[in-house]
């Protein structure tokens, strides 16, 4: 079951990106008889301001356009995460964290201007009326959305929608291309899963990825682990590589289930929020199995949080490295207009007492362009590279260094490989070709390619991309303004070669068939597997 939330929010850093506008302020109060600016430091100098500005401006100007101007150059001021959401974005905004959105239930890329359907939601609305990956959709109620430069944002406005509410979509499909096949779909409530994947690697190995701290993640997380547990499962690979965080109930949740009891997981603490200890209890499921989780730069907040409860109670070996750095505690308040406020309200600390909150300057944009500049220093290449604070340095209990102020550093440090990433394969998957090409394999193949292939393992260890189909991309590319670059091509042969399988493998296995083949070529995943087979 999932517990009652607390209203401490661990923001993922895409928050970030939202636009800060559309504040309800309530109550304008009107200046003063001792002049405009005559409040002072007290209460109702902004709204004063706003109304003079109001009533006297050269200009018209309404007072929620000043309001959103004035609080868009506010927040930043504060911290990197403190941010205003607007209600027309707020729902949203929370649906990632619910675990759930509203609406037809199909996973779905666009292709040369066509929406084509990757895969319907088992036992969602699309599933249920029949349709299937490799559909076209081709109109949406009486209009044409085919060839009009329709893109995602598009798409999602007009599918998603109210549980209960209808819509009527027009579907092309393979072997019946002359009139469109017409299913109206009654929407309805969609998971947003945050375990994007979990399988046995091998023998007593298992993997479970997860991708967010959302209110549904615990209980999935339960659920993987059961079903691997089921088939063997004594060992475990965590990946938290790219995920940005979510609630925090949620990570001391599932930091839980690999801590014993009295064990802390994290404390919290802010001027008007006395410190807050949260400790293991006694219901974990795997409080001493071997334990590997991965983390990179992406990894942050609730992320963090995990990591480090495990890493200051020598609990488990982290590898990968180093993460983003966010020890910044947010309490969500939803407003009258139905926008939100975010407000930085603590700190947390791991149990070792380090913040990791990395350094920022109110107002920067340095704060995001940090994890770039990693790229630029070498730190992501080279272990000598990473700058740690040696001031900051604290110690588990059995001995080991750890850093505070920058993140978790890992364990183990495994480098990322740049070696297949060349300007000519830039230019093909950043252009989508690679993407095109491998749903236009599938969409000739499905069939064969099903019966060939009955399950994600089977795929993974069999289907190759032989060199003749990397000709025909390489061709395909030259048709579509992309010349070929002989040595690039050479140099980045291997890595078109594995998106190309993974994208292909989507449509056969799902996620599952997709991560079993990054993970051939995946140092990070090969080093977590030799250490739980090696016992170190």
């Amino acid at each position: 079951m999932i517990k009652n939330r607390s209203p401490y929010i661990y923001l993922p850093l895409a928050f970030a990106t939202v636009l800060l506008v559309g504040i309800f302020l309530g109550t304008q109060l009107s200046p003063g008889g001792g002049g405009v600016f005559s409040s002072g430091s007290g209460s109702g100098k902004f709204e004063t301001v706003i109304d003079y500005i109001h009533d006297e401006y050269v200009d018209t100007i309404s007072k929620k356009r000043l309001t959103e101007l004035a609080l868009t150059l506010l927040l930043p001021h504060l911290d990197p995460h403190s941010g205003y959401i607007p209600a027309e974005d707020l729902k949203g905004v929370n649906e990632s964290m619910e675990g759930n959105f509203e609406g037809i239930g199909v996973e779905f890329n666009i292709q040369r201007d066509t929406i084509w359907v990757v895969a319907a939601i088992a036992g969602g609305p699309s599933d249920k009326v029949g349709i299937r990956a490799g559909d076209r959709i081709v109109k949406i109620e009486d209009e044409n959305v085919a060839s009009k430069g329709i893109k995602n944002e598009d798409v999602i406005k007009k599918l998603r929608g109210d549980r209960g509410t209808k819509v009527r979509v027009g579907i092309v499909r393979a072997g019946n291309m002359k009139k469109p096949l017409e299913f109206t779909i009654t929407r309805g409530k969609i998971p947003i899963h945050s375990i994007e994947t979990a399988y046995m690697v091998d023998g007593d190995i298992g993997y479970i990825r997860l991708t967010r701290f959302a209110e549904t993640s615990y209980n999935e997380f339960i659920d993987a682990f059961t079903t691997l547990q089921g088939q063997g499962m004594k060992k475990l690979i965590f990946d938290l590589r790219d995920n940005p965080g979510g609630l925090l109930d949620v990570s001391i949740d599932i930091a839980d289930e690999f801590l014993s009891k009295g064990k802390l997981i994290v404390y919290t603490e802010g001027r008007s929020y006395p410190r807050k200890d949260n400790f293991a209890t006694s219901r974990g499921v795997f409080e001493s199995s071997p334990l590997v989780i991965l983390v990179d730069e992406g990894s942050a907040s609730a992320s963090e949080i995990v990591a480090g409860a495990v890493q200051d109670n020598d609990r488990a070996t982290i590898i990968g490295r180093r993460t983003f750095g966010k020890g910044l505690v947010q309490h969500q308040q939803e407003l009258k207009d139905g926008s939100a406020l975010r407000l930085t309200i603590a700190r947390y600390y791991t149990p070792t007492g380090r913040s990791i909150q990395k350094p920022f300057l109110p107002g920067s944009e340095d704060y995001y362009d940090e994890v770039s500049k990693r790229f630029d220093t070498g730190e992501l290449e080279n272990v000598d590279s990473v700058k740690l604070d040696k001031k900051n340095i604290f110690r588990t209990p059995k001995g080991k260094v750890v850093y505070g102020g920058g993140g978790i550093m890992p364990d183990i440090f495994v480098p990322l490989d740049t070696t297949g990433f060349t300007p000519y394969y830039t230019a093909l998957s950043s252009k989508g070709l690679i993407n095109d090409f491998a749903l236009n394999y599938v969409d000739k193949n499905r069939a064969s390619l099903k019966a060939r292939y009955p399950n994600a393992k089977t795929y993974a260890d069999g289907f190759v991309v032989d060199d003749a189909m990397l000709n025909d991309l390489v061709n395909y590319g030259v048709s579509k303004g992309v010349p070929v670059n002989t040595f690039q091509l050479q140099r980045s042969s291997f890595l078109i070669k594995e998106n190309m399988k993974a994208i292909i493998g989507r449509s056969v296995g799902g996620s599952e068939a997709v991560y079993r083949t990054l993970h051939k070529n995946d140092k990070t995943f090969g080093k977590a597997v030799d250490v739980l087979r090696n016992g170190k």
